[in-house]
């Protein structure tokens, strides 16, 4: 039977490489996987820095186990141009950095220690995609995600594909294939079982086949009361898999669901009902660790977009993303767009050929999840080519014939060989260009994008971002235009039923090149900041949720009489899923519905107050003197929601949350911990300037530094295990405020 063990602990890392290095152990520090070759501050640095080589190396002590089996490394990401040794020994070879791939050590162990090394370049290698030109994000060196030790027997299985049938039928089906892995090209002999569980894990069928190495393909029909897998209900199901034969026993699991997801001209149809797409773009990086983030704040970001921004969808920009996000995609119901690595860039044959590679990495890496329903099979934002295009997606049809393609495009007119014509439309924003006579356009009309005399499936896979950078400190002016921006466009994808739906330009600020951003390496283009933290236009989002699920009443406003140009705080947006908002300030008091005239297509459109609510009498209340308002949400006319925001805020708490209370001692954990400064009524303080120092007792360690500045009120920071169980107690400290103490557990 198989076995597969965390190889993540103990590994020396050294500055740069040389071939010296993959004969005999060097000197270096002790790290732990995943892991960021170079700590970067939060911006304002050179990120040429880990533009080179470094070294890892770890003994593999022989076990007796080992004889007579199959025994590798499986690597689910290192940052890039990978090179394994064994004991001074290539054993593989791996450029992509997103993909994960095999070291196979199988004779050429020897018994006592054995040395493996491994040397990646973080340099931007122009024969790897996304590499070649200029990219909108940076792609940190390291071996930013697990290591596993994996031991089979010598015929095993290699990966199981799991497809479903008549979805929509009262008897569904299933069949899954089994390809068998064989290194040794051994004659063999076996039976392969296949068991269907169910979501409590109970067996609903077996299935099995003999076979002499060749894959088998096994059914299940006429399955009855079989629940689908949807975004309110992902219900997922296991197929088990065992090998038994003269070669040995294998075991190989994964999970699946029953689901239908299909664009068409009309908009996408999950399970054959019509569902509008409202999603965000999302990089995998975090502050000063890059791409090094393990399990637990994968599946918190995954959280994040579905829970805290309503989002039913996520595009994996610009590459496959971490196997701990997409599981957990799967588990709470976030379909996913995934894409194989690039930037607007295509190179030459190899690069090509490397990216056709990544297509199918990508998509025999992921193709049981429920949760991915597209695959992006075009270079983002790339000009057309024919052959490159065309094999892509071939390929893709090849190997998966359950989900169609997309490919990511912003130029005009461009060739259309995918099954879903998906366009990055900035239109908005494009009537402040010179020369520009074009009104305000939210989106333009498919035909005009595609060229075409037909519609197509359509999707828009990228709209703001660059066109409006907004910090979480910008003045309320710009924020809320910032947020008008993106709820101009959502209102525009759920009013033309021929368009799918929309995906934002992104989730959260990151990290980029010099040649972008706003020049201290920092992308603003997020609806939350780096630290996950909301700007008013995270709001946008969250508002469309149904009040049933969560109440949303959020005022676009600091509620400061001189913050905007001119002064006052009108038009005032409330981004909200209420019937009816009620201001109250002073003795002047109005009850104001949603702004159906100017959003009239989106669910929940934002109360917006202005000067159509008030007479020329009223309007003068907002006199010099300057009051604390008091707003009152309705629903079915029942209060749901109060919010007092007072004229005169003072630093009055520090509020210091983390996402959860207790971090695993044994997988590198981490749990991210935000800092807040609140008025007296609880509100945020946007401008205070002032730092929080953090201390941290027990087996924990912070990642990034001692101290950390308030940005928009607020401040965040990860904290990580060490490894050993036991109480952590954080300490957090301001001049401003009172201190705080925060008590985890490591288990």
């Amino acid at each position: 039977m198989r076995s597969v063990a965390a190889f993540n602990e103990s590994w020396t890392f050294h500055e740069g490489f040389t071939p010296e290095l993959a004969q005999a152990f060097g000197e270096g520090r002790v790290v732990s996987l995943p892991h960021n070759a170079v700590e970067l501050p939060f911006n304002y640095f050179d990120e040429t820095s880990y533009q080179r080589a470094f070294t890892y190396q770890k003994v593999l002590r022989w076990h007796p186990e080992f004889a007579g089996r199959e025994v590798s490394l499986v690597f689910d990401g290192a940052m890039a141009d990978s090179v394994v040794y064994l004991n001074g020994e290539e054993v593989v070879a791996h450029k992509d950095g997103y993909t994960p791939f095999n070291a196979r050590l199988t004779g050429r162990l020897r018994e006592g220690d054995n040395l493996i090394t491994v040397k990646i370049d973080g340099s931007e290698n122009p024969e790897i995609p996304p590499f070649g030109g200029r990219i909108d994000y940076l792609t940190y060196a390291g071996i930013y995600r697990d290591v596993w030790l994996k031991v089979t027997d010598a015929v095993s299985i290699g990966n199981i594909k799991v497809e479903t049938a008549n979805v929509l039928s009262d008897l569904k089906s299933a069949s899954v294939r089994c390809d068998l892995s064989n290194p040794q090209g051994l004659a063999v002999s076996g039976t392969v079982t296949a068991t269907l569980r169910g979501p409590d894990g109970a067996p609903l069928g077996t299935a099995s086949a003999t076979t002499a190495g060749e894959s088998v393909t096994l059914a299940f029909d006429n399955l009855s009361a079989i629940a689908l897998w949807d975004i309110d209900a992902p219900v997922l199901y296991e197929m088990v898999v065992e090998l038994k034969s003269d070669r040995g026993m294998d075991h190989y699991a994964s999970h699946f669901g029953f689901r239908t997801a299909e664009f068409t001209a009309d908009g996408f149809r999950l399970n054959g009902r019509k569902l509008k797409i409202r999603g965000l773009n999302r990089h995998q990086s975090y502050p000063y660790v890059g791409y090094a983030m393990g399990h637990s704040a994968q599946e918190r970001d995954a959280e994040i977009m579905k829970d805290t921004l309503k989002c039913n969808l996520v595009r994996t920009s610009h590459y496959p993303q971490s196997k701990w996000f997409l599981d957990h995609c799967d588990r709470i119901g976030l379909l996913v767009f995934e894409e194989i690595p690039g930037w607007q860039h295509i190179g030459g044959e190899g690069w090509k050929q490397e990216s056709v590679e990544n297509v199918r990495r990508m998509i025999e890496r992921d193709w049981n999840h429920p949760s991915i329903i597209i695959w992006g099979v075009r270079i983002n934002e790339s000009k057309d080519s024919h052959d490159f295009y065309a094999e892509t997606n071939r390929l893709a049809r090849e190997l998966d014939g359950t989900r169609q393609t997309g490919g990511v495009r912003f130029i005009l007119d461009s060739e259309f060989l995918e099954d879903v014509f998906t366009m990055n439309d900035f239109i908005l924003g494009n009537e402040e260009l010179p020369g520009s006579n074009r009104p305000r356009t939210p989106l333009r009309e498919q035909r005009e994008c595609t060229g075409l005399d037909r519609v197509v499936p359509y999707l828009i896979t990228e709209f703001g971002g660059h066109m409006y950078p907004t910090k979480i400190y910008d003045q309320e002016q710009r924020q809320a235009e910032h947020v008008r921006r993106h709820l101009e466009v959502l209102n525009a994808a759920y009013g033309d039923p021929n368009i799918s739906g929309a995906i934002g330009w992104c989730m959260f600020d990151y990290n980029t090149h010099k040649d972008f951003g706003s020049g201290d390496r920092i992308c603003y283009h997020g609806v939350m900041d780096m630290f996950r933290e909301p700007k008013f236009a995270a709001y946008v989002y969250a508002s469309q949720c149904e009040p049933s699920e969560d109440v949303i009443m959020k005022p676009v406003t600091f509620w400061a009489r001189g913050e905007r140009n001119i002064g006052g705080v009108l038009p005032l947006i409330v981004l909200t899923n209420c019937d009816e908002i009620e201001l109250r300030y002073g003795s002047l008091v109005k009850r104001i519905g949603p702004d159906r005239e100017h959003y009239p297509h989106l669910p929940h459109p934002p109360v917006v107050i202005d000067h159509r609510h008030f007479t020329k009498d009223e309007l003068g209340v907002w006199g010099m003197q300057w009051e604390d308002a008091h707003f009152t949400g309705y629903v079915g006319g029942e209060e749901v929601a109060t919010l007092h925001m007072v004229a005169d805020p003072v630093p009055a708490k520090m509020e210091v949350r983390a996402d959860s209370h207790s971090i695993r001692a044994a997988d590198r954990d981490t749990t991210r911990v935000i800092v807040r400064a609140l008025d007296q009524v609880g509100s945020r303080m946007p401008f205070l300037n002032d730092v929080v120092t953090v201390k941290v007792l027990g087996p924990a360690k912070l990642i990034g530094p001692q101290t950390v500045p308030f940005q928009g009120g607020t401040a965040g920071f990860w904290l990580e295990s060490t490894g050993l169980p036991g109480a952590v107690t954080v300490e957090v400290s301001s001049s401003r405020f009172a201190g705080e103490t925060l008590h985890l557990t490591s288990v």
